[in-house]
């Protein structure tokens, strides 16, 4: 199977790049880094690309056999939302944006996916609506679907941007053994006056120090 695994980063104007095949995929496609495709010609490809790799209407990926395929935006039902002035447009989309949508944003109007519950939201706001089917290319940035591991896919509606990889071990100031059992010297610090006697549930031998302001005790359990 023709695999792709890169987009072309040099702009089409820089050399005579020529297309010799086309990918058409709407918007949730597009969000997917792998996934199997078809070409306009039929033809099956798998596309790997990076993590978090986003495929814009227009862009050209490089295939295994070395062709440059064009990526085209699949027109889908979408709402325009048009407002009386920029204020209120502004509100709209401060509206949709606190609800993690995806929007395109144009001159002097926002573009969703189409969905009932949102429409009637915006008209609340005064807003006109116009259903129709076009190209979508929600605005990059706007928002995020909080963050994810490096092998993970982001999540469904919100691939555009991410905030930043977190790694897998947070620092919390101390350390955490990923096993249940481990080999290790810790020390407790009482100095409240108590010397209650404290469960470890620790699975293998280990040397506790406990500190009880009266002198230091070192027993093996």
């Amino acid at each position: 199977m023709l695999e792709i695994k890169a987009k072309l980063k040099t702009a089409r104007q820089a050399y005579n790049v020529k297309v010799k095949g086309q990918l058409r995929l709407p918007f949730e496609l597009r969000q997917k880094s792998r996934q199997r495709a078809t070409l306009v010609s039929g033809e099956e490809v798998a596309l790997m690309l990076p993590p978090g790799e986003l495929l814009r209407g227009g862009d050209l990926v490089v295939a295994s056999d070395g062709r440059v395929i064009e990526v085209i935006a699949e027109p889908e039902q979408v709402l325009d939302v048009r407002c009386g002035d920029a204020t209120a447009l502004a509100k709209a989309a401060y509206h949709l944006g606190n609800r993690h949508v995806p929007v395109e944003v144009g001159e002097g109007y926002l573009r969703i996916g189409a969905d009932h519950v949102l429409a009637e939201m915006l008209r609340g706001l005064g807003a006109t609506l116009e259903a129709m089917t076009a190209p979508f290319e929600p605005e990059a940035g706007a928002y995020g679907g909080g963050h994810h591991h490096a092998e993970e896919e982001p999540a469904h509606g919100a691939r555009i941007h991410e905030y930043g990889e977190h790694a897998r071990d947070h620092d919390h100031g101390h350390e955490h053994a990923r096993g249940n059992a481990h080999d290790h010297d810790h020390e407790h610090d009482h100095t409240n006056g108590h010397a209650r006697d404290h469960p470890h549930a620790h699975d293998d031998d280990h040397e506790h120090a406990h500190d009880h302001g009266h002198g230091r005790r070192r027993h093996r359990k």
